[in-house]
């Protein structure tokens, strides 16, 4: 590392302002940056001392991702081989799933990766390590058959009018990732929703017999009248462990919850995700299913538990990695509880009457945040009120 360090200082002065390569100083410092601590100090006063820093910060979720990625690896090339009637044992799972997801990260990263170097570039600044997770999360919400064509555009929506219109990292109101996801959604449904998505193979192979690529959504949401939905989901092949465990059609890291939670505690115990916003979250979905539960009328998609909400669709994978984000979130404490049982409130009631939208989290989380900054302007002028009373 020694030998590195003394690299990238020997060229330095080419980055530098007036040095031949002075615009591409923000590729520099993000590669400086990423490998080593910065040598940046403050010179003037107030001084915060704190371990945690934004590269500290993305790394953090990162890694806590890793779980999700590695089921989701293992997942996508399982479903794959399932359908194909190819050779079904964990080696070649894993084989095909690398096959199929690695290509997704890649094109994410270096398209992504594009518009971050050029808008640093010509505003001067600095790469931000925000884009270390944007670049990994938007493919991980993806089905694995989406075409590789629509991931670059995707990411080039979410990054550019999700992110750098407003500014860059900080000043923006939307998550990125899904403000990419929202864009492929609306623009190329068949390639994102239905259930040809996970049935689609290359090379027009032929399913197996009896084989379907519906999720556990299309299921409760396709139920006819008088239906069960418990029923008709173990009916489909999906019962409450294999949703939680997670080996069912969905997109890349949001099947399995038990992976999810694993990554949750990572963040919670590291401070880096809010617990606030992420219980209230849960909360405000257990309510919802019991307003409902109590209101319903035989065994439709009303009567359905909140253990099943939880586990189905991305709600877990939303709750945790994308309505924590700190930019796009509300601030305040009070405003992150309020923000965060919105969100699980709202998931639930989106889902059970709006079959347009089976899979509410993407839709409820951005408009939650565009209500963010609302939810804390309120409690900010509440507070103020309640100071001057007692003034």
């Amino acid at each position: 590392m020694k030998i590195l360090l003394k690299l990238l200082d020997s060229v330095k002065p080419l980055f530098e302002k007036g040095g031949k390569l002075e615009r591409l100083s923000p590729v520099y410092e993000a590669g400086d940056a990423f490998l080593f601590t910065p040598d940046n100090v403050t010179s003037k006063k107030p001084h915060i001392r704190d371990a945690v820093d934004s590269k500290r910060f993305m790394i953090t979720v990162a890694i806590a991702l890793m779980p999700c990625i590695l089921f989701g690896i293992w997942n996508a090339g399982h479903q794959r081989n399932l359908a194909s009637a190819a050779n079904i044992g964990f080696l070649s799972d894993v084989l095909q799933g690398l096959i199929i997801v690695l290509p997704m990260i890649l094109v994410s990263y270096a398209v992504g990766g594009f518009w971050e170097v050029l808008f640093a570039s010509v505003r001067h600044h600095e790469i931000n390590e925000g884009f270390l997770v944007t670049g990994l999360l938007f493919p991980l919400v993806l089905p694995p058959t989406i075409p590789l064509w629509q991931i670059a555009l995707g990411v080039s929506f979410g990054v550019v009018i999700g992110k750098e219109i407003f500014g860059g990292v900080g000043y923006n109101i939307l998550n990125p990732a899904l403000t990419g996801r929202a864009f492929l959604f609306f623009a190329y449904p068949a390639q994102i929703s239905g259930d040809s998505v996970w049935a689609k193979l290359a090379n027009g192979s032929v399913l197996v017999d009896g084989f379907s690529g519906a999720t556990p959504l299309a299921v409760v949401n396709g139920l006819p009248d008088g239906g069960n939905c418990i029923t008709a989901l173990k009916n489909a092949g999906f019962n409450w462990l294999d949703m939680a465990i997670g080996w069912i059609p969905g997109s890349i890291a949001e099947t399995s919850v038990i992976c999810i939670l694993i990554g949750m505690a990572i963040l919670l115990v590291t401070r880096v995700a809010s617990w606030r916003v992420i219980l209230s979250g849960i909360v405000g979905l257990f309510t919802a299913t019991l307003l409902l539960n109590l209101s319903a009328k035989g065994d439709d998609y009303a009567s359905l538990p909140f253990y099943y909400h939880f586990v189905m669709g991305g709600f877990a994978f939303g709750i945790t990695f994308m309505a924590t984000d700190p930019v796009s979130a509300a601030s305040s404490n009070t405003g992150k509880l309020l923000y965060g049982f919105m969100i699980g409130f709202l998931v639930v009631i989106v889902r059970v009457y709006n079959p347009a939208f089976p899979e509410a989290t993407m839709l409820v989380i951005l408009f939650m945040n565009v209500m963010a900054p609302m939810i804390d302007h309120y409690i900010v002028q509440a507070h103020i009120r309640r100071r001057l009373r007692n003034a």
